[in-house]
C-alpha cells in the first residue's frame, strides 16, 4: 500500500488555512468582519452550485486528478525512456507550461537539483526554457550537449511564437548533430486533433501527450503539461494526483467556513473591495519559492478583467506580488508594515522541513551571537515566520498562512488544486471569466502582426496606424 492510500497519512498531510488575521479582532478596523462573510452566504451559495455545475464543461481541470489512469503509465514509461537515454531534459514552453514545471521541481526535488553529479540525481538535468532572449538562447548550447539532449515542446495551440521558435531552433541543432534521428529527441505536448505542433508531431514520429479538453494552460500543471518533467526527475506523479484528490474532497464542501479554498476566494474578494488591490504570497521554504511565480500568472490572468459576464466594464482583478522569507523581511517588510492598507499578504508556511541543521557554539563569548548557539535553522526561520507575521498583525494589515505539515508530492498536489479552485471561485464572485485572456491575445496578434503571419495584414496596418513617438518626450 502507497502512504497516500492509509486515510489517517492524508488527512496528517491535510493543509490548513489560518484566516485569524483577516479579522478586525486581531488587526483593527483596517479588517474584516466576520459578520460580512455570514452576510453574504446566499452569494457563496450561488456561486458554489456554479462551480459544480461547471465541473464537466468549463472547469474540466478539476478532473484531472481522477481521470488520466493511463496517462500516468505512459508518462512513466517516457519518464523511463528519457532517464535511460539523456543527461539533460529540456522543457520548452512559456506561461502555465513552464511555470508549473518549474514550481513542483523546485519543490520536490533537490533544491541544487542540476549541480548534483549524475549518480546523486533521480533523473537528468531539468532546465525549462521560458524566454526567448537571444543572449539566453545562444549560451544554452554552452551548457548542454544536443546529443545527450531530449526536448520536451508544450503548445496546446501550436501557435505560441516563442515556443515554436525554440522548436526551430533546437530542431535545426538536432537535424545538423544527430541527422535523421533526431526525432526521438523531441517529446510534443499539445492538442490531440488540431494546431500546428500536432501536425509537426505526425509527420515526424513524434512520442506525443495531449492536453485534455477544457484545461487552459494555467490550470494544466496536473496533466501531462506538469506530470512529464516531474515524472523524468523522479516526482511521485500519482501521490501529485492524490494529494489534488484529497484537496477536491476538501472543496466539494458547499459550506464556506468548511471549504479552503473557497474561503480564500471570499477574504480576498472582500479585501478586494475593501481597496486591498494588491495580495502578497510570502512562502517561508526555498522550495516554495517559484510556487509564488506559478501562482501569480493563475491570479493574475484569471482575475485582471475589463468586463463581467454581461459586458459591463469592471477593470477588476488584484496585482500578486512574491515575496520569499526570510529574503524579503529585508526588502519588501518595512512596505507591509507601515505602507499603504492595499495589500494582503499570505504566509506560506512548512511545519516540518526535509532537513534539520544545527547552529554550532563557536563565538559563545558574544551574547549578541552566541544566543543563537544551540539551536537550528529551523527553529530560526520558523522563528521569524511567526515573529514577522506578528509585526504585520500588529501594524493593522491584513494577512493569512497556508500551512503544510511538510512539502512532499502530496501536499504540492494539495496546494496546486486550493489555489486552482480558489481563482476559480474568486470569478464566480467577482461575474467575470476566469478562463480567457484576451489582454494576452492582443499582445500576440501583434507579435504575429510585426513578423508578418499570414491573416494578420490588418493588424499590422493598425500597428502602422498608431501615433509616431515625439523625439521631445525621449530624454
Amino acid at each position: 500500500m502507497q502512504r497516500y492510500e492509509d486515510r489517517q497519512w492524508r488527512d496528517a498531510m491535510r493543509i490548513r488555512v489560518d484566516y485569524n488575521n483577516m479579522l478586525r479582532p486581531y488587526v483593527g478596523e483596517m479588517g474584516l468582519d466576520a459578520a460580512e462573510l455570514t452576510a453574504r452566504v446566499g452569494q457563496y451559495a450561488a456561486a458554489a452550485a456554479a462551480m459544480e455545475a461547471k465541473r464537466d464543461s468549463g472547469m474540466k481541470w478539476r478532473n484531472l486528478p481522477y481521470n488520466q489512469g493511463q496517462v500516468v503509465q505512459k508518462l512513466l514509461e517516457a519518464a523511463g525512456y528519457v532517464r535511460e537515454n539523456f543527461d539533460t531534459f529540456v522543457v520548452l514552453g512559456i506561461g502555465g507550461s513552464a511555470l508549473g514545471p518549474i514550481a513542483v521541481q523546485q519543490a520536490l526535488s533537490h533544491l541544487r537539483y542540476n549541480d548534483l553529479p549524475k549518480e546523486r540525481r533521480a533523473g537528468p538535468k531539468l532546465y525549462v526554457e521560458d524566454n526567448v532572449h537571444p543572449e539566453r538562447m545562444a549560451s544554452f548550447f554552452d551548457v548542454i550537449d544536443v546529443k545527450r539532449t531530449c526536448f520536451n515542446v508544450i503548445t496546446k495551440s501550436g501557435s505560441t511564437s516563442e515556443t515554436m521558435a525554440q522548436l526551430l531552433l533546437f530542431t535545426e541543432a538536432l537535424r545538423r548533430e544527430v541527422g535523421e534521428d533526431w526525432s526521438r529527441h523531441v517529446i510534443a505536448t499539445t492538442d490531440e486533433s488540431k494546431g500546428n505542433l500536432i501536425k509537426i508531431a505526425k509527420e515526424n514520429g513524434l512520442r506525443t501527450f495531449y492536453v485534455p479538453d477544457g484545461v487552459g494552460g494555467r490550470f494544466s500543471e496536473l496533466c501531462p503539461v506538469g506530470l512529464l518533467a516531474a515524472a523524468v526527475c523522479g516526482i511521485d506523479i500519482k501521490e501529485l494526483l492524490a494529494g489534488a484528490a484529497y484537496m477536491d474532497e476538501l472543496c466539494t464542501e458547499q459550506d464556506i467556513h468548511k471549504n479552503p479554498a473557497y474561503m480564500l476566494a471570499a477574504l480576498e474578494v472582500l479585501a478586494m473591495e475593501k481597496g486591498c488591490n494588491i495580495g502578497v504570497l510570502m512562502p517561508y521554504a526555498d522550495s516554495l519559492r517559484y510556487m509564488a511565480d506559478w501562482y501569480a500568472q493563475l491570479w493574475a490572468e484569471s482575475l485582471g478583467k475589463n468586463k463581467d459576464l454581461q459586458g459591463n466594464p469592471v477593470h477588476t482583478g488584484q496585482t500578486p506580488v512574491k515575496a520569499l522569507g526570510v529574503t524579503d523581511q529585508h526588502s519588501q517588510v518595512q512596505l507591509y508594515t507601515e505602507g499603504p492598507f492595499d495589500k494582503v499578504v499570505t504566509f506560506l508556511c512548512v511545519e516540518k522541513y526535509r532537513e534539520e541543521v544545527a547552529i554550532p557554539h563557536v563565538f559563545d563569548g558574544i551574547p549578541d551571537v552566541s544566543f543563537l548557539s544551540g539551536h537550528t535553522f529551523n527553529e530560526l526561520i520558523s522563528s521569524e515566520q511567526r515573529a514577522t507575521e506578528y509585526a504585520v498583525t500588529k501594524s493593522g494589515h491584513m494577512n493569512k498562512s497556508i500551512r503544510l505539515p511538510e512539502v512532499n508530492p502530496f501536499t504540492i498536489g494539495q496546494l496546486l488544486y486550493l489555489f486552482e479552485v480558489q481563482t476559480a471561485f474568486a470569478g464566480e464572485l467577482l461575474n467575470i471569466n476566469a478562463f480567457d485572456q484576451p489582454g494576452v491575445e492582443e499582445g500576440k496578434n501583434a507579435t504575429y502582426a510585426l513578423l508578418g503571419k499570414p491573416g494578420y495584414e490588418a493588424k499590422k496596418r493598425e500597428l502602422d496606424a498608431a501615433p509616431a513617438k515625439e523625439a521631445r518626450y525621449i530624454i
